[in-house]
């Protein structure tokens, strides 16, 4: 009775999908006007390719957004250099601006097709992968069911189940199990993944790490970080990093509390959306805050209070400013920001308590003395007070956060090894094309001598 209750709750998903395909159309359109879909690819959202298959080989990667595109880059960087072709797909105009400036021209970008059985259909008959690589918790019914028809491996890496995900699946065993069966494997970030994956029905469960430790210390523009680091001058400086929703607020208070002790104190604000600059800005210069949102091309001056970093790809630019960070979403129970970035910029780590999407990340931090957790905008003005005035104290915090973070690379080796058993397979192919294709030539080379020779005679 429960698998077909599992069944028909998949059939009824693909049903609504089928019935309001016609009608997304207005939807995509909105989303455009607001800067959220590229109006001039919008046939691939419904899985129209805009570009051609190359032939060999080829594996789908998608990743969701910003983040997700960064941890696989060096994932793809190693995946080209087998000489296989890739389409990468991505579900935001940012991370399609992301990759575009990362990849190499062995691998293709499209949007990702809607989650409808017309759309997904369309693009793997176009694209016919020989393997589909998905991002830490992208989880389509549709596209999964669709891939586990054509028989096509799907994998997770960097795979990362969070306590909220977790409940809503667990209470819904049969369907989870119908979902995460077609899973070939999942290679998670941590042990608590892997038994939530594992429990949840995925039948091949490693755990290999964190991809984003493996990244690299995020650029900065050289010429940019001298004009702001001039602009700044000696003012003692802080960071707000991934800042969601009503953590604004948060920050002008903790800016003003600061401000009663260090009158030139300089607040670097970074949103996790940049895209909400108007609303912050409302925010910040009701509580009478002089604002400087980089998007406007403004100047940090000696009256600047606040320089928002409201930019995409610029985070790199942001970290290598300020010695301490406080990282977003999670002093109202949200679940945490990734600490990995800050940490490589050499930035002494402080957040709220509410660090559950990355606990065990966090948990080897505070163990070491890496980051501090805060309760609530007193204690995080207090900390930061701390660390800027004692050098000793803010050195021993990035030196403990750095060798943590050393500790735990080496995700991308492991990845890469966990896949080989489904990339192998494809470089072998590769290497019989290329000699064929070799061989074809010598032949076409002879014969055409031998033409040649003919016709002298």
């Amino acid at each position: 009775m429960t698998d077909i209750w599992a069944h028909t709750t998949l059939k009824l998903y693909r049903g609504f999908g089928s019935m309001i395909y016609p009608f997304t159309g207005p939807f995509l359109r909105a989303r455009a006007r607001k800067g959220k879909e590229d109006p001039t690819r919008r046939a691939e959202r419904y899985g129209y390719a805009s570009l051609s298959r190359p032939e060999g080989p080829l594996v789908w990667l998608h990743a969701a957004s910003v983040g997700e595109s960064l941890a696989i880059m060096p994932l793809i960087k190693r995946m080209e250099s087998f000489g296989i072709s890739l389409v990468l797909t991505t579900g935001t105009v940012t991370s399609a601006s992301v990759a575009k400036d990362r990849i190499s021209e062995r691998t293709i970008h499209q949007y990702v097709p809607m989650d409808m059985k017309r759309a997904v259909g369309r693009f793997l008959d176009h694209w016919q992968p020989d393997l589909a690589i998905f991002a830490e918790s992208e989880i389509w019914p549709t596209t999964i069911q669709e891939l586990a028809k054509r028989n096509i491996p799907q994998i997770l890496v960097n795979a990362r189940m969070s306590d909220r995900s977790n409940r809503r699946w667990s209470k819904r065993p049969t369907l989870a199990q119908a979902i995460f069966g077609n899973l070939s494997h999942v290679l998670a970030q941590s042990e608590v993944d892997g038994e939530r994956f594992r429990n949840l029905g995925a039948p091949w469960v490693s755990v290999v790490g964190n991809l984003k430790i493996d990244v690299g210390i995020p650029h900065a523009d050289p010429a940019a970080l001298a004009e702001l680091k001039a602009s700044i001058g000696g003012r003692p400086t802080w960071i707000a990093v991934s800042t969601h929703n009503g953590e604004e607020a948060s920050m002008a208070k903790v800016h003003k509390m600061l401000a009663q002790h260090v009158p030139d104190i300089l607040t670097i604000l970074v949103p996790r959306h940049p895209d909400r600059t108007d609303d912050i800005l409302r925010v910040l210069q009701k509580r009478g805050l002089e604002v400087a949102p980089r998007s406007f091309g403004a100047q940090i001056t000696a009256e600047t209070d606040v320089y928002l970093g409201d930019t995409i790809g610029e985070m790199g630019l942001y970290l290598a400013l300020s010695d301490v960070a406080f990282m977003g979403k999670s002093l109202k129970s949200q679940g945490g920001q990734n600490p990995i970035e800050p940490v490589m910029t050499n930035t002494a780590i402080l957040s709220g308590r509410y660090v559950q999407n990355f606990r065990e990340t966090y948990q080897a931090l505070l163990e070491n003395g890496g980051a501090r957790l805060v309760r609530d905008e007193t204690m995080l003005a207090g900390h930061v007070l701390h660390l800027l005035r004692n050098r000793k104290d803010l050195e021993a915090m990035q030196s403990a956060a750095r060798h943590t973070v050393n500790l735990m690379t080496g995700a991308l080796d492991r990845s890469i090894e966990a896949l080989d058993p489904y990339i192998m397979p494809l470089r072998v192919k590769v290497s019989l094309d290329r000699r064929r294709q070799r061989e074809d030539d010598v032949l076409q080379g002879q014969s055409g001598g031998e033409t040649s020779s003919k016709k002298g005679r």
